[in-house]
């Protein structure tokens, strides 16, 4: 490698001679029996490179800690702080999603494993010369953007992305200046999705309900002041095709000082039709059934009676343009082609009928998905997709680069979603490690990218350092009966840790 003159080969030798088992550990657990026979010499101390550090990059540095006794891990992040979108992306009122950060700590703390935040790959080091450093390099970076509508109007004050609404209560530190207008009566989600449910839920959740949770100071008084009474969750297809899931549903309904409206015509012989379905969805149909054509129960109707706060699901409307204020500067509503569904299934097509609506509103938010961006010229990415064109998570014609998680496969399904397929491409680095398909002979790892960094002025961030950072959280959440207040401001942060 050009770069491993940057460290003396003294140290070189001492380090390599840990991992590859010459020279005793005393940290180190013994390799499981048989286990070093089938693994040639030169691949004894694999440096691996994770570019990521949500549920794909955390779940893919532990399968190949777990199945290869001497790997070295480091996982690069562009934030300051580990755990992606379990930490950016989990609503605040759902604690017991983020019980996955204890597992996730653990691998962090691996003496074979290293954090390496405050690093964004693409810009302060490029893959080609972390692919010169590692024997392998894994790009599990997500999917950060959002898909955009596409629609005249869409730059109007007003219209929010889904994910920056959730990244500003969530606390992601780029999101931070988003205040969104919160003063007006209706707000109109676009898609019908987890995301969809999510931002319409914490929109109508009365505040007191939230004072317990994560969510940052900054969005709970915004939402303390927030004057939003209803939210219509718009989808282009119908109530056969929604995308969310029936727990989500179940929270919506019985949202306190909520209730739900729904039309029991978009449901017209949706009873024969559903038997034919898979479960899931034929459950989650059923509830939607109900609660759009039965009458309430008397307790139910006089919790209903009592809601100063509704949501609605539109479904057969497709957005054609956003409608501004008479001054030309703000949303107004959004009109709606009404459309009619072509095909059967999961893949009916939404299709317009030539009639339009319009519904007011004073806050459009945009939830029809999320987008991975290219990371860097010399890796291979199909913008139609959104994803890194690969085989089983084996980025095609780039021997050594892999990918997994959304960046993989497209931004669908659950962090159990995510795990399976994280497993999946360290499963096939492991196996072209075991054939020799990656290059042989030691790698200086992180020892030629601190050079690099330090070069450009760059300085990481380590898991020691987020542990400082969460207790300094943990701490402030604690005045005010939080499990913790989040830190957003990247400057305090730096500050905290004396960078």
């Amino acid at each position: 490698s050009t770069h491993a003159s940057v460290a003396p080969r003294c140290w070189h030798w001492w380090r390599w001679s840990a991992w590859s088992g010459l020279r005793p550990s005393p940290s180190r657990s013994t390799p499981t029996p048989g286990f070093c026979q089938k693994f040639s010499t030169q691949e004894k101390t694999p440096q691996i490179c994770v570019v990521g550090s949500g549920p794909a990059g955390f779940y893919t540095a532990q399968h190949l800690l777990k199945h290869h006794t001497h790997a070295h891990v480091d996982i690069y992040e562009k934030q300051l702080v580990p755990f992606g979108l379990v930490r950016f992306g989990v609503a605040p009122d759902h604690p017991e999603v983020k019980n996955v950060i204890n597992t996730f700590t653990q691998t962090a703390r691996s003496d074979r494993c290293a954090f390496r935040g405050n690093v964004v790959v693409g810009r302060d080091v490029s893959v080609p010369e972390l692919r010169e450093a590692y024997h392998a390099v894994v790009l599990s970076y997500g999917a950060e953007d959002h898909q955009p509508l596409g629609i005249p109007g869409e730059e109007l004050s007003g219209v929010v992305s889904a994910r920056a609404f959730v990244g500003w209560y969530n606390g992601l530190p780029e999101n931070q200046e988003l205040a969104p207008d919160l003063s007006c009566d209706t707000a109109v989600i676009l898609g019908q999705g987890n995301v969809a449910l999510d931002v319409a839920r914490i929109l109508l959740t009365p505040p007191e309900h939230l004072e317990k949770t994560d969510i940052t100071e900054a969005a709970l008084g915004a939402l303390r002041q927030s004057r939003v009474k209803t939210v219509w969750i718009v989808g282009r297809r119908g109530p056969l095709q929604v995308a969310f899931t029936i727990k989500e549903l179940r929270e919506m309904i019985q949202l306190p000082g909520t209730r739900p409206i729904l039309d029991p015509s978009d449901f017209l012989g949706l009873q024969d039709r559903i038997k034919d379905v898979p479960r899931p969805r034929r459950r989650l149909t059923e509830l939607l059934l109900r609660t759009a054509t039965e009458k309430p129960g008397v307790e139910e109707a006089a919790r209903q009676a009592l809601a100063s706060r509704a949501w609605g699901l539109r479904f057969f409307r497709s957005p054609q343009q956003v409608l501004p204020t008479p001054d030309g500067q703000r949303v107004a509503g959004i009109r709606l082609a009404v459309t009619s569904l072509e095909g059967v299934g999961e893949s009916t097509r939404a299709v317009p009928t030539g009639d339009v609506e319009d519904l007011p509103c004073g806050l459009l938010l945009s939830s029809v998905g999320y987008k991975s961006r290219p990371i860097d010229p010399s890796v291979p990415f199909d913008p139609k997709l959104g994803i890194i064109p690969n085989t089983e998570g084996r980025v095609v014609n780039v021997p050594g680069l892999y990918c997994s998680g959304w960046v993989k496969r497209g931004p669908t399904g659950v962090i159990t979603t995510t795990m399976t397929d994280s497993f999946l491409t360290s499963q096939a680095l492991l196996e072209d490690l075991k054939a020799g398909l990656l290059p042989s002979g030691p790698r200086p790892g992180y020892v030629a990218i601190q050079a690099l960094l330090s070069n450009r002025g760059v300085r990481p961030v380590s898991f020691s350092d987020w542990e400082k950072l969460d207790a300094e959280e943990v701490s402030r959440g604690q005045g005010t009966g939080k499990p913790r207040e989040k830190l957003v401001d990247r400057r305090e942060m730096l500050r905290l840790l004396g960078h």
